[in-house]
């Protein structure tokens, strides 16, 4: 297992080593980490020396440090994964995040290993499938709903393996791992960390006839993951590990979307003394966390309630930020808005946007602000003409989409996270003991060899060491209680005293070090596991020989090479997603049932989205109520070389 059954763990992504500290102090219970390659992303690559050193603060606090391997994997790679697999161990890793199944039939070291979300986990058979093969965490796909993840965990074991679900952030608008419009339209493979994000691009929507069904709309952009009034819910199905989307994002993100779920989460466990925190120590933030200040493109808690309606940000998918106020006039080179809130400060630099009369959304950026006579009248002066702004009129909405003075103030320190601990003084036959216990029951001893001498003010004296003792400001621990117990009134010199309080400190750190184990890697269960299915198209995503082999010995009989070995020319399902856009656009037969006039002259016929020459086929199954984005690889990257060619697919497996 990852974590005890009852313990919570808040996990939040880092593009790099800084960041991942940041988060630690935030109040993270594990950091998710690229290492130098393999790690899905390829901007955010960062080296082993650097990771062991995010390692070695983590387990400071007993959190916990993963790492990313997580793309698919050619033949001629699997070695260098293998190796780097090992470096990341000896580096004190806790867990590798994989998708590639051909990592289980390799000399990996004895780390755990966690199931990536592009292993597209929606089915308990699936989730039970990859726990009896030896994945000790599984973070399960982001469309399920409250019931189908409680359905999951009853058919996994929590001492086993641990359920992960996204909490936050970016969505995919694709089940994770079953996207391939990157790789069919650039050559550039979202499983192999390079997606060229055509979900955001807008589309003309046309039916079976030709006609306009929307025209440029983001069809396929989701608003952004929040399930801050979900947890509950989600502890109470069985999830355990609450991950924040973002290995892209910047320091104030993950600053502020981790202290805001930690906020959350540590009212939850002040609530429900049953559960407990994955790691140690209690967070302190010098601001008052709040999600709608980072870049969002507006909330949705998708699927976990159900099919809602408004789940995509079909206008624009940028940042529409908060609504401040109302245009109330324009001149040559600058606008004057009347603010909602009197209190409302605009600064230099901030960023505003407003929608045109196409609702496309408008960014100007502001040089300078400045009062502009009545209170909550502001005039500001945009770094761009005037005359660029398109619609910008009197009556115009105005947002903000970036507060200079938020940004500003998370550039700074802004959080301390310290652990409790008990202090107690005592004297020895040569002088003076002091004990540090912190909260998880590790002790520290330091001892001070000094003859007695009498305070001049003996009433004062043992409120002075007190007081000196709990000075714990350069360290990561606070003062519980501070007990003195000592038979008469000492005079300790301050240097000596601090000197005495840094050792005791140092033996605290030294013996919660001396305490850390790396959790247990799962063993697979014998014999092996039968995978769900006894055939895989490319949609399994088996990209090497090694993969090919995993799932012969788990019974699949039929097993088709993965969309990146160029074996599909033909029209194929380029995307599959919960997302439904007759749904959305409310053209969905189900929601014309029972209503007169309507009921019967909706069918489920297929779209089509027309981006400039690019054009791709929507196709309804019902059923499953699902949405399948259909079209063809493009001649150019057919006819790109293979890096290794893939043999064994030539020859089929007979049944």
């Amino acid at each position: 297992m990852s974590l005890l059954p009852h313990q919570l763990e808040l996990l939040a992504p880092a593009r790099d080593t800084e960041i991942g500290i940041e988060a630690i102090h935030h109040g993270a219970d594990a950091v998710y980490i690229g290492g130098p390659s393999f790690g899905a992303r390829t901007s955010a690559d960062n080296r082993v020396q650097d990771i062991a050193r995010l390692v070695k603060h983590a387990h400071r606090f007993q959190s916990r440090i993963f790492v990313t391997l997580n793309t698919i994997l050619r033949d001629d790679e699997l070695e260098p994964a293998r190796k780097l697999a090992w470096q990341l161990y000896d580096a004190g890793v806790d867990a590798l995040i994989i998708q590639d199944m051909g990592l289980l039939e390799i000399d990996l070291p004895p780390i755990q290993l966690h199931a990536s979300t592009q292993t597209d986990i929606r089915t308990p058979e699936k989730a039970r499938f990859l726990q009896d093969v030896g994945l000790n965490q599984i973070v399960l796909a982001r469309e399920l709903t409250l019931e189908q993840i409680a359905a999951i965990r009853a058919a996994t074991d929590p001492a086993r393996c641990t359920l992960e679900f996204f909490i936050h952030g970016a969505l995919c608008v694709a089940y994770s791992g079953q996207c391939y419009i990157s790789e069919a339209h650039t050559g550039r493979s979202a499983n192999r960390g390079d997606c060229s994000q055509a979900c955001r691009l807008p589309y003309q929507v046309t039916d079976a006839q030709g006609r306009f069904v929307a025209h440029d709309k983001h069809v396929l952009s989701m608003k952004d993951n929040n399930q801050s009034a979900n947890l509950r819910a989600l502890i109470d199905a069985g999830a355990r590990s609450f991950k924040i989307e973002g290995r892209y994002k910047d320091m104030g993100y993950v600053k502020n979307i981790t202290a805001h779920y930690r906020t959350l989460f540590d009212a939850i466990l002040d609530e429900r003394p049953e559960l407990a925190r994955g790691s140690s120590g209690r967070c302190a933030f010098g601001f008052t966390p709040d999600p709608d200040q980072n870049f969002n493109r507006e909330f949705t808690d998708y699927f976990v309630n159900g099919r809602q309606m408004d789940i995509g940000a079909f206008d624009s998918p940028k940042n529409p930020g908060r609504a401040i106020g109302w245009v109330t006039k324009t001149g040559p080179n600058w606008f004057e808005f009347e603010a909602d809130d009197l209190a409302l400060v605009l600064h230099n630099g901030d960023g505003l946007c407003y929608h045109d009369l196409q609702k496309e959304l408008v960014g100007v950026q502001i040089n300078r602000a400045e009062p502009a006579g009545a209170p909550g009248h502001w005039r500001a002066f945009p770094k761009d003409p005037m005359a660029g702004f398109k619609d910008l009129r009197k009556g115009t909405r105005i947002n903000r989409n970036r507060d200079m003075d938020w940004v500003r103030g998370l550039e700074k320190k802004s959080a301390e996270r310290r652990i409790g601990a008990w202090l107690r003084l005592t004297e020895t036959d040569d002088g003076l003991a002091l004990a540090l216990t912190d909260e998880d029951g590790h002790e520290g001893l330091a001892s001070l060899a000094l003859p007695y001498q009498a305070a001049k003010v003996p009433e004062q004296a043992l409120d002075k060491l007190r007081d000196q003792l709990s000075r714990l400001g350069d360290t990561i621990f606070e003062p519980i209680d501070v007990a003195v117990n000592l038979e008469r009134p000492w005079f300790v010199p301050a240097s000596m005293l601090n000197a005495l309080r840094r050792d005791a400190v140092a033996a605290l750190e030294a013996a919660r070090a001396a305490t850390w184990q790396r959790l247990p890697r799962a063993m697979p269960v014998e014999p092996p596991a039968t995978y769900p299915e006894d055939t895989l198209t490319y949609l399994a995503n088996v990209f090497n020989h090694k993969a090919r082999d995993f799932y012969a010995k788990h019974g699949v009989k039929l097993i088709a090479a993965a969309y990146e070995a160029h074996e599909e020319d033909g029209e194929v399902s380029l995307m599959i997603t919960k997302h439904c856009v007759r749904w959305s656009m409310s053209l969905c037969p189900k929601q014309a049932k029972g209503v007169t006039g309507v009921q019967g002259t909706i069918r489920a016929e297929p779209l089509t989205l027309i981006n400039g020459n690019e054009r791709l086929g929507l196709r309804f199954d019902c059923k499953p109520c699902e949405m399948h984005v259909v079209g063809r690889m493009r001649r150019h990257v057919l006819d790109q070389a293979r890096a290794a060619p893939l043999t064994f697919y030539r020859t089929r497996p007979a049944r």
